[in-house]
């Protein structure tokens, strides 16, 4: 099984990388095209893969393709490629926004198996959360193929299409969210008298074994929240003050406008 990439940026990297060190598919058995000779020598020394700078050379051998570039640059990157396709090929896209009837139309090939994907950046750190989807066409064994390869570099889940720009806001974009609230943390930190390098390290902590909490003890965020506040105490008068500056309203319309902009990229 050949494994290619259209697109080694930082997400294709975490695939990769993730994929390589779970022993699914060997350096082989992996091509990925790059834009400049620069990135793809990069990789190629990293990963040992086979690198090239023309994505029909992608197209002709992958068994399982993936596009792994921006949404943007979709249309040119389809029209490319589409004639070189294999027949029995996976094509999966890790796009926001381009569904599955988009990917149809654009590449003009009704026999193509087509999946989407919508991976986030923690998967660098083998942290990732993948939302998955596919059409009628694709046979549940080639799903739980994908399925398998994205949870090589961490959880994945397969959801309805109609769900995947809710996963965009929940899963693909958080994580910019999250990184505003561990920086908010440690400014409040410093501005209390703590060295920024060890107030980064307290607050991204506390989320980490937060994050950890609500996924391995099945507890409800609500119960764990109780649990740190006492009567009377000093976890409460936090929790008041940001229910008053609408902590909870305001993450909800950010998201909501999250989701929005990916149903608009369609």
């Amino acid at each position: 099984m050949k494994i290619g990439f259209i697109g080694l940026g930082n997400m294709a990297t975490a695939m990769i990388g993730g994929m390589l060190e779970k022993g699914m598919v060997e350096p082989q058995n992996v091509i990925g095209s790059s834009k400049t000779r620069a990135t793809a020598d990069k990789i190629k020394a990293r990963f040992n893969i086979t690198t090239v700078l023309d994505n029909r050379t992608v197209a002709k051998e992958a068994d399982i393709l993936f596009l792994a570039v921006k949404p943007l640059f979709f249309p040119e990157i389809i029209q490319e490629i589409r004639d070189f396709v294999k027949a029995d090929a996976l094509v999966v896209s890790i796009a926001a926004g381009k569904t599955l009837a988009y990917l149809r139309e654009a590449f003009g090939r009704p026999e193509l198996k087509i999946i989407r994907c919508m991976p986030n950046t923690p998967a660098l750190v083998s942290e990732g959360c993948t939302g998955v989807c596919a059409g009628e066409e694709v046979p549940s064994e080639d799903l739980e193929k994908v399925v398998a390869l994205m949870e090589s570099f961490g959880k994945a889940s397969v959801v309805p299409e109609r769900l995947m720009d809710v996963v965009v806001g929940v899963s693909g974009s958080s994580p910019a969210y999250v990184f505003m609230f561990i920086e908010a943390m440690a400014d409040e930190a410093v501005a209390a008298g703590m060295p920024r390098k060890q107030a980064y390290e307290f607050a991204a902590q506390s989320v980490l074994g937060s994050a950890k909490m609500v996924l391995e003890t099945g507890k409800h965020p609500g119960e764990l929240k109780d649990m740190v506040c006492s009567p009377g105490g000093t976890t409460i008068e936090a929790v008041k003050v940001l229910e008053e500056k609408g902590m909870r309203a305001a993450v909800m319309d950010a998201m909501e406008a999250c989701i929005e902009k990916s149903k608009s990229m369609s």
